[in-house]
């Protein structure tokens, strides 16, 4: 565990799994309206969300999001992994899921020398037994 890691979400029951990402090369902006659709959905409807972006089945907002797609559908299979270690049922499971801005010090020194900014997203992801 990363110190002094705070999830942007507070489970209130003792039934959960979290998966973290940190400092993953995909847009910000994307990956916030992946994770506003993802939240409070049940988990294989996320899944089946995420591949279908993927495919390019769905859309959300007339754009894919492949690359935010990918990264938050791996974080989630992480995060179920997780919850079937800990003994939750995986039918039950609701997720919350955040995207924050990650820090500049992660972007390479000679991208920075040369003015060129890359994009780094932290996203939480925690699956919650109703």
């Amino acid at each position: 565990m990363i110190m002094g890691l705070k999830y942007a979400y507070q489970p209130k029951t003792e039934k959960f799994a979290k998966a973290y990402g940190r400092a993953l090369r995909i847009s910000t902006k994307g990956s916030v309206i992946v994770c506003k659709v993802l939240s409070g959905m049940n988990l294989q409807k996320g899944k089946r969300l995420l591949n279908n972006l993927l495919i390019e089945k769905e859309s959300l907002d007339g754009k894919f999001y492949s690359n935010a797609s990918s990264e938050i559908l791996d974080l989630l299979k992480s995060a179920e992994s997780n919850a079937e270690f800990k003994g939750l049922d995986t039918e039950k499971l609701i997720i919350k899921a955040s995207a924050h801005m990650g820090f500049a010090f992660w972007r390479p020194r000679r991208f920075k020398m040369r003015r060129q900014k890359r994009k780094v997203t932290n996203v939480q992801i925690v699956l919650e037994q109703r």
